[in-house]
């Protein structure tokens, strides 16, 4: 029996979706392995196989389907949802950063119709922040609304502990934590995507975990900022270098009071500030911060002055570049707890309990394949029983957790 050959594909179609995927010619022809001159004969007309069109979709993360649509879709540019970042041209931006854009955008909206389906309330965080104010004050600000207090810091365990809860303490009050992969840290350390409801304060997968908190609380506050009317999407950010710099110098000293409280801060400092490595590592790690945040701190609240604080930047330079590199293995659960958080996967899981989503639709929400559900379910109920109890030990201490909605994990293991 004969079988017909499928259509070809529309060649505006293929070339939109590699040109809004961020790949060059060069780039598509090497993933594929053909020649570049097959790719360009692509988008002239030409008909590719279904083996190499298969190829190209897998690649391109398209559906075949959509290589045969007759017009491409009118699409927002991403430039318009993203704030503006210093190693990021809008409208260049490198496939990794596009991919990931693309990917919270989708996520962020799922978000929405689950918890309209499920007639959950959505969050509302409106907060704003004036380049006029003090820094130091909306930072202050920022760390009252989240509800994390001294006691309860002062009782975490460890840096993973310490990320799990403010990365839940933030999504409480209406902003989403996601994670990026792939990018490289000097392209963008985090992001902020300023979408209403919900808008997404986002941390690149390779920042340490000391640093994670800090990074998300930066990227609130130019939410705040952009709530403000203080700051616009990279489209529309018509900001000099020195403006844009302002922004950003704004933002890290307001997340800087946003982490650590300026009492508690005073009183694990004491009387003498430290100005070498041993005793600023012991002094961060009182609030599982980086070594390099607590002296920027210390530097910021007139402890020490610029002169020690460049001292010991250059001595911390030296320490950091002669440690080992830390590598690990990121389980498919642990990853996508890491993207998504636990309230995405709360909510996917709540949604597919309640029929509004089937297998298929929860897996491709979460990017896991249906054999590791249980997995992750025991993952997120080992979550709830942790915190159970952590709340248990910090009542007999008379001290209080932030009440969530959504039980907390990690997207890693230490």
């Amino acid at each position: 029996m004969l079988v017909s050959e499928p259509p070809p594909p529309n060649p505006r179609m293929v070339a939109w979706a590699r040109e809004q995927a961020g790949y060059d010619v060069e780039q598509v022809a090497r993933r594929l392995q053909v020649k570049p001159e097959q790719v360009r004969a692509w988008e002239a007309g030409r008909a590719p196989t279904v083996r190499q069109l298969m190829n190209l979709a897998a690649f391109l993360r398209r559906p075949l389907s959509f290589f045969y649509q007759r017009e491409p879709p009118k699409v927002r540019p991403l430039a318009a949802e993203y704030r503006r970042l210093a190693g990021v041209t809008p409208g260049v931006e490198s496939p990794e950063f596009r991919r990931s854009v693309r990917d919270m955008l989708a996520r962020r909206d799922l978000i929405l119709d689950l918890m309209e389906e499920l007639g959950q309330q959505m969050p509302l965080f409106s907060l704003t922040a004036q380049l006029a104010d003090d820094p130091k004050a909306v930072g202050g600000r920022l760390r009252s609304r989240i509800g994390l207090t001294d006691q309860t810091q002062a009782a975490w365990r460890d840096k993973w502990q310490a990320w799990r809860e403010w990365r839940s303490a933030i999504e409480d009050v209406g902003v989403l934590v996601f994670m990026f992969p792939d990018v490289p840290l000097d392209e963008a350390r985090g992001m902020a995507l300023f979408r209403k409801p919900l808008p997404v304060a986002a941390v690149n997968t390779k920042e340490v975990a000391e640093s994670r908190a800090y990074t998300a609380l930066h990227e609130v506050v130019h939410i705040m900022l952009a709530n403000g009317g203080q700051e616009s999407p990279a489209a529309q950010e018509t900001g000099s270098p020195a403006e844009l710099q302002k922004l950003e110098r704004f933002a890290e000293v307001a997340a800087s009071y946003a982490v650590v409280s300026e009492e508690a801060f005073r009183q694990a400092v004491g009387q003498a500030a430290p100005t070498d490595v041993a005793g600023m590592r012991e002094l961060a790690m009182r609030f599982q911060i980086t070594p390099l945040a607590a002296a920027t701190r210390l530097r910021e609240s007139g402890a020490i002055g610029w002169h020690e604080y460049n001292l010991w930047r250059a001595s911390w330079t030296e320490y950091a570049s002669s440690l080992p590199r830390s590598s690990g293995f990121a389980t498919p659960v642990s990853k996508t707890i890491g993207r998504g958080g636990r309230t995405f996967a709360q909510l996917v899981f709540e949604a597919l309990d309640s029929n509004a989503l089937t297998m298929a639709e929860a897996a491709r929400a979460l990017n896991l394949r249906t054999a590791h559900f249980d997995k992750l379910r025991q993952r997120l109920v080992q979550g709830s029983t942790a915190e159970a109890k952590n709340r248990m030990t910090l009542k007999t201490h008379n001290q209080r957790l932030p009440q969530g909605i959504f039980p907390r994990d990690d997207e890693t293991t230490p």
